[in-house]
């Protein structure tokens, strides 16, 4: 077994080192949001999906399209409206009448990275056009069902002030994001870097480090990644606290109307796993499980109406549960 974690380690040092490159690369354009820019990359290594939120000019479309610009693959921006269709996003079948048949026209979902923007602006029927190319990794036009290339990721963009003319996502569509990223405003500081960099015109080329190949090695190697049982017990033991919170002594059972889905536990145990990678190690550690339990957890807790007229977030709980839940 020492053997066999050395050997992981060793590969974790070099894909870590290749993901810091990404990493280092992207924030030449994004100033500030280390911990954003490390979820997205940390959800690209699991092959989940990430769904933003955060004020309006933020750079969350930026950051999105830097990413991809770092990697040899193709991106699409598709922006929601409430005048969407379904096949705007998968594609339809048209009839060709020199040949007398009918052709399928791709729609720009078929791309490694498809940015989402303000998905909550379209009505659930579009937004639900991208539910089985998440989950299922193909799309189906009409009776065909196409593949889609690898690697594949969603970035959804939605902003928590506007309500007008806005359909929230229901609680299933949320659950297949792995992640629900906050961005905040970023420092004085970081602001002042921002300015200086877009006023005066010197925004940096990105330049491409790397193949889509390798990404999916990655996402491959994250499967080997080293994971206790001990480990395991700890995020079934953090899952469990969302639905029986007073079998942990959690005095927060009036606040909570659904615990997390069983998917919840799955991106604990791959998201720490990337977080590991990330760190250079081949095996995963309780901190890898904390670092990313926010983001996995944050939209799978469905709150009661008590717990909004106290203005309990689900943030809040998801601190009292790691604080309560034994560390091993």
């Amino acid at each position: 077994m020492d053997n066999d974690i050395q050997s992981l380690n060793k590969q974790a040092e070099i894909y870590s080192r290749e993901l810091e490159g990404i990493i280092s690369e992207v924030h030449r354009v994004i100033i500030g949001q280390e911990d954003v820019v490390e979820k997205l990359l940390l959800a690209l290594v699991a092959d989940g999906h990430v769904l933003l939120e955060g004020m309006p000019g933020l750079a969350k479309t930026l950051m999105i399209k830097t990413l991809s610009d770092t990697i040899e693959a193709s991106f699409r921006r598709i922006q929601f409206t409430p005048d969407l269709l379904p096949a705007d996003i998968t594609g339809t079948r048209m009839y060709n009448q020199h040949t007398c048949s009918f052709t399928t026209k791709k729609g720009p979902i078929f791309a490694n990275f498809i940015l989402a923007d303000e998905i909550n602006r379209a009505p659930p029927k579009v937004q639900s056009a991208l539910l089985e190319a998440m989950q299922e990794r193909q799309v189906t036009i009409a009776d065909e069902s196409h593949l889609l290339d690898r690697p594949f990721l969603v970035m959804a963009t939605q902003n928590p002030i506007e309500t007008q003319g806005t359909y929230e996502l229901p609680e299933a569509q949320v659950d297949r994001f792995m992640f629900k990223v906050l961005l905040d405003y970023p420092t004085q500081r970081q602001e002042q870097e921002i300015l200086s960099m877009i006023a005066g015109g010197s925004i940096p080329d990105i330049r491409k480090t790397i193949t889509p190949s390798r990404i999916i090695e990655f996402q491959k190697f994250n499967h080997h990644i080293y994971m206790d049982e001990k480990i395991s017990k700890y995020i079934t033991d953090i899952v469990q606290a969302t639905r029986k919170p007073e079998q942990y002594g959690l005095p927060v059972k009036d606040f909570i109307e659904y615990g997390a889905s069983p998917r919840a536990s799955i991106y604990l145990a791959l998201g720490g796993k990337a977080k590991a990678m990330l760190s250079g190690r081949g095996y995963v550690i309780p901190e890898d499980i904390k670092s990313v339990a926010g983001d996995v957890l944050r939209h799978r807790i469905i709150l009661t109406y008590e717990a909004m007229a106290e203005d309990v977030t689900a943030d809040k709980l998801i601190s009292s549960i790691l604080e309560r839940v034994p560390v091993p």
